[in-house]
């Protein structure tokens, strides 16, 4: 009978991810188990970072030495969290750089002729998404052999007809390709996720956004079908009517290869655009006026560099790992915090009487970006006296504002939160209650969250979006006894081994499957 990986989808990252929760569920150090194995500790450091090759035989032994269920027989079968609560974190936590961030830049990459070197990528199911489609429309994407560094070199002419469809299909993220490709192609297509149609709130931004040049798009039968017309003047104003961090990278890109000035007004001064300003300015394109909403960008006809740049740091991460302290009465300290996207936050949680301390500020990789460390100190809550809510930057992230209905909970008194921006994700938020927590549903958009609660362990499926996701996981870690999070795929789209590194502040859990 022979042992097969269980899922054909599933990356070398990812199985480094679990066996790398395997051997600490285990007790296990690298050293131990590159003993048992007979092979070395870097070995095994490798094989976790998802930067070496494993042969079947080899996932057998790491399955009997570890007393896992990293393989089996048959269909896919869902992960599954089991958390032991109700015990305080300790120890010291570093910020990941930023997903969105990597994703961003590796369609940016694309407008680039020349190679593109990208420092400390996060490992995540949506960047190894994107590397499948630029891999399979010719592009040259290589791991460094520590797996965190990405060297990302594109043909002198793109396989479009190659694209990998279901990757495509896979990730929201393939309409950031329309901005770099219409800088290369005059005509093109590209598959889109089901359910994203023009004329959604979410797509059509792009299109008014791109249309002043040349692009023109029609979806039709799961593709987009899309033509560029030349001729357009040098100097361009776009005007964009959503504040979207993706529609403005899209017009940057658009930009950085129109042989002229542009100016986009209403823009996003989000982080995730600032990498991207950045990254422009190494490959010769000058942009004006980053941080704010409105960009002078000079672009090129033609860009031939070689570059590297390191991605900055991810404050929805940052806030993810102060949450966890938070909720848990723990002191932990969170380091390379990027605090010009955190400030509104560490401000509201004051307010909520938060006990905290930061180091002084120093600077990212990047060279840009300002950090600091942040430790959480044990506070008594309390609800704020206004709701809270998010707003385009410099307000608070609206990815972040999930983590809040969870720290409202352990406040004393009620606090309103208010997620203006999508119609559905607060619906996912009243899972809390399953673990304890009064929270009132007053509409799609609006929660009463009434604490301190009493938290207690409870079985619940995963909610279907990120960010609440990780929320439940997070409210689980506060809570006395056993809790169970079912089917957790989805927190590895958006976060690089979350369970495996709360693991190491103390936390106890273990993934497993039916």
């Amino acid at each position: 009978m022979t042992t097969v990986i269980e899922d054909p989808k599933t990356t070398i990252a990812q199985i480094g991810s679990l066996i790398r929760g395997a051997r600490q569920n285990r007790g296990f150090t690298q050293t131990q188990l590159a003993e048992v194995l007979g092979t070395s500790q870097s070995a095994i450091a490798r094989i976790e970072q998802g930067s070496q090759n494993l042969s079947v035989e080899m996932l057998s032994r790491i399955n009997e030495a570890l007393d896992a269920d990293l393989l089996s027989i048959g269909a896919p079968r869902p992960t599954h969290l089991r958390v032991t609560g109700g015990q305080q974190l300790s120890g010291t936590i570093r910020v990941n750089t930023s997903k969105n961030g990597a994703v961003a830049l590796l369609c940016a990459s694309l407008l680039n002729r020349g190679r593109t070197t990208l420092r400390q990528v996060a490992r995540i199911v949506e960047v190894d998404r994107i590397v499948d489609v630029l891999r399979s429309i010719g592009v040259r994407a290589t791991w460094s052999e520590d797996g965190k560094d990405l060297e990302i070199v594109p043909p002198a002419e793109l396989n479009l007809a190659g694209i990998d469809e279901d990757a495509a299909r896979r990730t929201r993220s393939i309409i950031m390709f329309l901005g770099p490709l219409l800088g290369r192609e005059t005509s093109f297509q590209l598959p889109y996720a089901g359910g994203c149609d023009l004329g959604t709130r979410t797509v059509e931004p792009h299109m008014i956004a791109l249309r002043p040049f040349g692009l023109e798009v029609l979806a039709t039968g799961g593709w987009y079908q899309a033509a560029v017309t030349t001729g357009q003047p040098q100097e361009l104003s776009v005007v964009l009517t959503e504040r979207g961090d993706t529609v403005t990278e899209n017009a940057l890109m658009a930009a950085a290869r129109h042989p002229g000035v542009t100016v986009i007004r209403n823009a996003s001064p989000n982080y995730m655009v600032q990498d991207l300003c950045f990254y422009l300015e190494l490959l010769g394109v000058r942009v004006e006026g980053i941080g704010t909403t409105t960009l002078r960008v000079h672009g090129l006809a033609e860009i031939d560099a070689d570059v590297t740049y390191s991605l900055g740091e991810d404050p929805v991460e940052a806030m993810s790992l102060l949450t966890a302290g938070i909720v848990t009465g723990s002191e932990i300290t969170v380091t390379r915090v990027p605090i010009e996207f955190m400030e509104i936050e560490l401000a509201t949680l004051a307010e909520m009487g938060l006990r905290y301390t930061t180091s002084p500020e120093y600077p990212a990789a990047n060279g840009r970006t300002r950090l600091v460390d942040v430790t959480v100190h044990p506070s008594e809550l309390r609800a704020p006296i206004d709701k809270i809510h998010p707003m385009p930057f410099p307000g608070l992230n609206i990815d972040n504002l999930p983590f809040f209905a969870v720290i409202a909970a352990c406040a004393a008194g009620t606090s309103t939160i208010h997620d203006w921006v999508y119609d559905n994700r607060a619906i996912h938020l009243t899972d809390l209650t399953r673990l304890g927590a009064d929270v009132r549903l007053l509409d799609q958009h609006r929660l009463d969250v009434t604490g301190p609660t009493r938290w207690s362990g409870a079985e619940v499926s995963c909610p279907p979006a990120l960010r609440p996701a990780v929320v439940i996981l997070l409210a689980m870690l506060a809570a006395k006894g056993t809790s169970v999070l079912r089917g957790v795929d989805i927190i590895s789209r958006g976060y690089e081994q979350l369970q495996e590194r709360l693991i190491e502040l103390g936390a106890q859990i273990e993934t497993f499957r039916d």
